[in-house]
């Protein structure tokens, strides 16, 4: 299941401290560092936006999606089609044969 959670955020925005290949370090409004796994990014270069799908480490059920930007900031997915788009986007990803042959 796909989820847009504002647990990290404060007024939609929030300080990503670090990006590799495989996790996100996130500073949340009161300083705290949270360590999440990427689940995969994709641009959509029409709207000139960036995504990141992400799940905390004890919760990997629970995937988060949100833009982000080249500064740095995780922005919530705000706009109902914006975040239909990245639904499907999901789907494709989870209904993918390849993917699937890999999570095994």
């Amino acid at each position: 299941m796909l989820y847009i959670r504002t647990l990290f955020t404060k007024k939609g925005i929030i300080l990503v401290m670090e990006i590799n290949d495989k996790e996100l370090t996130i500073v949340d409004g009161s300083g705290k560092e949270h360590i999440v796994e990427i689940l995969f990014t994709y641009d959509n270069e029409e709207r000139g936006a960036k995504y990141v799908l992400f799940y905390e480490k004890d919760n990997p059920d629970e995937v988060i999606a949100m833009k982000y930007t080249d500064e740095g900031e995780l922005i919530e997915i705000e706009d109902e089609e914006e975040y239909a788009e990245v639904e499907e986007v999901f789907q494709a990803y989870e209904d993918d044969p390849k993917i699937q042959e890999l999570k095994k």
